[in-house]
């Protein structure tokens, strides 16, 4: 039976990836963009790499920028400072047109901001097409109490 690592060990490794530019969040490409206060906002260029056959970004990959914007704004809610953080509990997405021009911008607002979950919603545009409404998304976050 193969042990999981401890929380120093998965702290140094993932410190480590980052460190050689590896994370998957380095190699997508995403940024920050000023956006409103209670809001989040990232991009991130569409290349071939990223695209299926008709040349739109991948729908996978928006999930994952949803994700990912959404995850950080409820981490930046919860009480992190005192060890909470959360986990992504539930993602429902609503594709509504290809992003083909890019970039692809999420930007995520806390709807419901609870002690034991969070529920936000994202809108992706396709910032080349005049940020065309691409996709739309209810994402809950369950908070997670502090590791002992």
């Amino acid at each position: 039976m193969t042990i999981p690592p401890n929380r120093a060990e998965t702290t140094q490794r993932h410190a480590e990836v980052i460190a050689r530019g590896e994370h998957l969040f380095q190699q997508l490409g995403t940024r920050d963009i000023p956006s409103p206060q209670g809001h989040l906002a990232i991009e991130m260029d569409i290349g071939p790499e990223f695209t299926n056959v008709r040349g739109a970004l991948q729908g996978g990959l928006i999930a994952v920028l949803i994700d990912v914007c959404a995850g950080r704004l409820a981490y930046e809610s919860c009480d992190h400072e005192k060890g909470y953080s959360t986990a992504t509990s539930d993602l429902t997405v609503h594709y509504l047109s290809p992003v083909v021009i890019g970039p692809a911008r999420a930007e995520a607002r806390v709807l419901r901001h609870g002690r034991s979950k969070f529920v936000l919603h994202v809108e992706v545009t396709d910032v080349g097409r005049d940020n065309k409404l691409a996709a739309v998304s209810t994402i809950a976050f369950a908070v997670l109490a502090p590791q002992s």
